[in-house]
């Protein structure tokens, strides 16, 4: 069986044992993430391309068709993560630059190294979730995307936040607990095609524990996990430290059917049940904001912050109250192991995120073609004018349907599963209609705002 058939028989299979692991067909690969010389190659890259933005946006024209730094941000990067998240899941933050700041004056002993409290292992997912919703809402209301200063100041901002987390705790604190990029790309993670996850088998006579805590001079987790207690997507930075301080060659970078862990988990991730429902409902809200409607909703209320802070309250309830009709329908939301869960969760990943691919996707669209004249502008390069075009609408709503029925139709395939599988036999068929119907009504409200 050669390599690429072993892949599609992971993706499509639920069996653990059908995994292919890349690690054994592609040595070199794992060689690269144990060798952190790589990483940092990797990582000053990312600083370098953050410096620029930080320069351009504080130094350079206010004029975004004269300042690469908005469209260099939020056109070229945070799509390029958006797109990241459903083939290696959370491997952007192994990479990520933010952390550079702190990274740097932890290795200069400039820390207390304390071990992050309990209010913060307890409620950072709250605090996440809340930032998160924070940066949307100044993205859209400050139109960060267009103002080059203001995204520089958004970047900035977050550097800090690590850098003073770093100063007081051991590790990544930031990272595990408050970073909103973090635990939207966590959630996101859950249905990415990849995992990286321990062999137990060899893990089960580990004395050292070494992937976790480090050892002989090499840094352990970041995120106080261990390969041995990586369990889902969530957390794991897919950073490779635990590679070089295991001598029992656990790690195993696996490819995996993209919906196992939303079937096997039934959304009891407390990350999820938050992050999904604002996703949602922030992205009907910013696809409403291009529409006459929100024109007429700014003019009566006179601001666009207020016009925009409504919708998106009344999307976020509109959706959450979608969520727990379509509980009610299912009619099972607790378990006898792991207690209460939302089932719609995981069921809604799929839109969720593809959602957000499509929004990002929009953007990328609207001013590629401007790209490079904006560096020419700014930087006196005016040959680059020439070079200028535009992408139609009509065909990126049509790649947006397409991408948002595949969602819907996964969305539908987890429902099966679950009544096929855990559910079975304890799902009404009207039920089962009527959730397909739910899921149609969330496809529809897309391809409303959309068109």
């Amino acid at each position: 069986m050669t390599w690429w058939t072993g892949a599609i028989r992971s993706l499509i299979s639920f069996e653990n044992s059908e995994q292919l692991d890349l690690f054994k067909i592609f040595p070199g690969f794992r060689r690269f993430l144990a060798t952190r010389h790589h990483y940092a190659v990797l990582r000053t890259g990312g600083d370098i391309l953050f410096l620029i933005v930080l320069i351009s946006g504080f130094l350079g024209p206010s004029d975004p068709r004269r300042n690469i730094a908005g469209f260099l941000t939020w056109g070229l990067l945070w799509p390029s993560i958006v797109l990241s998240w459903f083939f290696v899941g959370r491997m952007w933050c192994g990479i990520c630059p933010f952390p550079g700041l702190g990274l740097f004056l932890q290795r200069k002993g400039l820390s207390l190294s304390l071990k992050p409290p309990k209010f913060l292992q307890n409620y950072g997912v709250y605090l996440s979730v809340f930032l998160l919703a924070v940066i949307i809402w100044i993205e859209i209301v400050a139109g960060l995307d267009h103002s080059p200063k203001g995204t520089s100041w958004l970047v900035l901002s977050i550097i800090v936040g690590f850098a003073i987390l770093a100063v007081l705790y051991q590790g990544q604190a930031w990272c595990r607990h408050l970073c909103p990029l973090g635990r939207i790309s966590g959630a996101a993670a859950t249905l990415a095609i990849t995992e990286f996850r321990a062999n137990h088998e060899r893990c089960r006579e580990c004395t050292t524990f070494a992937c976790k805590r480090g050892g002989n001079g090499k840094r352990g987790c970041p995120v106080y996990l261990g390969a041995y207690s990586v369990k889902n997507n969530l957390h794991c930075l897919v950073c490779g430290h635990c590679i070089p301080n295991c001598g029992r060659d656990a790690p195993q970078f696996l490819i995996r059917n993209p919906y196992s862990e939303l079937i096997r988990n039934k959304g009891r991730y407390i990350t999820c049940s938050y992050i999904v429902p604002f996703l949602i409902g922030s992205q009907l809200a910013r696809f409403l904001r291009q529409k006459d409607v929100y024109q007429v909703a700014t003019a009566l209320t006179g601001s666009e912050a207020v016009a925009f802070s409504a919708l998106l309250l009344v999307a976020f309830a509109l959706v959450l109250a979608g969520i727990r009709f379509g509980n009610y329908m299912m009619g099972i939301t607790v378990d006898p192991v792991f207690g209460k869960f939302s089932p719609m969760i995981p069921i809604l990943i799929p839109m969720a995120f593809v959602g957000e691919l499509v929004y990002r996707m929009d953007y990328f669209a609207t001013g590629i073609g401007d790209f490079l004249p904006t560096f020419g502008r700014q930087f006196g390069v005016l040959f680059f004018e020439k070079l200028a075009f535009s992408i139609p609408a009509f065909p990126v709503q049509i790649l947006s349907a397409f991408f948002m029925l595949n969602g819907a139709i996964a969305a539908c395939y987890i429902l099966w599963r679950f009544c096929l599988e855990d559910f079975e036999g304890l799902i009404k068929l009207r039920s089962f209609i009527g959730l397909n119907i739910l899921i149609s009504v969330f496809l529809l409200s897309y391809l409303s705002v959309i068109f």
